[in-house]
């Protein structure tokens, strides 16, 4: 059954009036498929004219919408003959982040991401999609082994953020983060990086130093969560919808503050209800953000990429 967000229950009314009417089509009861039909055009106009007015904290609660598409479904529906590769050959293995080999379109690339899980279980497995050190760590030495072997990046960043628990920084959390960063800004081979739920802080930038950053419609990719935001400057985490408006982070005001190359346009309702379609949106920009990077020799690459994530700091500062 399809779990619906607070300010969606209206669709969700109608969705279930709709699925009570099929039942009784099913058990032998009258024809209502003329009713059924005028349903669905009301529920579909409701779901346009409600995701035509989104907030930045309603588009927040769709990036972490549980049933969104994870690392791990664009890895299997995107990605060929994917070999895993675990650890940081020097602390352990962080399930928080996924990584290995693989062929995006037949072409040999590396493939990183962070992993929330789809279920209690799986979520408890990936911590959340809360990486420590040796998850960046681990991402660090998947792009320095790309680099080896000319092979292309994709990442896909969904974490509300780095770890924050006190052994992850003894562990040198910060620095494993910042090498991180700057291996993927070294990096001699083309990097696309995709935002396809929540990008949080520096756990997220340390998968997203790349050539080219898209964001998908609904995602969110911002400094600090809304709930951490407010609680700092109102000592209130109820004032998140506020925090969310200030923090300009949805896809549409980071694409025209030039801090994302392109938007990925979801499915009506997110990406969520219609995965095979997205997925199938997410790999056409991710080739046609690729194949132009194909032709630029290393030197070339890191120059470009350096550069423009330091014309993003003057245009900060200015």
């Amino acid at each position: 059954m399809r779990q619906f967000l607070d300010f969606e229950k209206p669709i969700a009314e109608l969705e279930g009036k709709i699925e009570e009417l099929r039942r009784t089509t099913d058990a032998g009861g009258i024809d209502v498929a003329e009713e059924v039909g005028k349903l669905r055009d009301k529920a579909h106009k409701l779901l346009q004219t409600t995701y035509a007015k989104l907030t930045p904290w309603q588009k927040a609660q769709i990036a972490r919408h549980p049933e969104r598409p994870h690392t791990s479904d664009y890895i299997a529906g995107l990605i060929e003959d994917f070999l895993p590769l675990a650890g940081d050959r020097a602390f352990a293995d962080d399930s928080a982040v996924l990584g290995g080999m693989g062929r995006f379109r037949g072409r040999a690339v590396m493939v990183i991401g962070t992993e929330r899980g789809h279920d209690t279980e799986s979520r408890v497995k990936h911590n959340f999609g809360m990486a420590r050190p040796e998850g960046y760590r681990k991402a660090r030495r998947l792009m320095e082994l790309a680099g080896r072997f000319g092979l292309p990046i994709l990442s896909f960043v969904d974490t509300a953020g780095a770890f924050p628990g006190i052994e992850a920084e003894a562990r040198g959390q910060a620095e494993a983060i910042a090498r991180a960063i700057e291996a993927g800004l070294d990096a001699p081979v083309p990097f696309i990086a995709t935002i396809i739920g929540e990008g949080g802080s520096g756990g997220a930038i340390a998968l997203a130093a790349a050539d080219r950053v898209l964001m998908l419609e609904h995602s969110i990719y911002s400094v600090i969560s809304p709930e951490g935001c407010a609680s700092i400057l109102w000592r209130d985490a109820a004032q998140a919808a506020t925090a969310a408006e200030a923090l300009r982070l949805t896809a549409e005001d980071l694409r025209k503050l030039a801090l994302v190359d392109a938007v990925v346009a979801e499915p009506l309702g997110g990406a969520h209800r219609d995965a095979p379609a997205m997925l199938a949106a997410v790999s056409r920009q991710v080739w046609d953000s690729l194949e132009p990077l194909l032709a630029l020799d290393g030197a070339t690459l890191r120059a470009r990429r350096r550069e423009k994530f330091l014309e993003m700091g003057r245009a900060g500062v200015v």
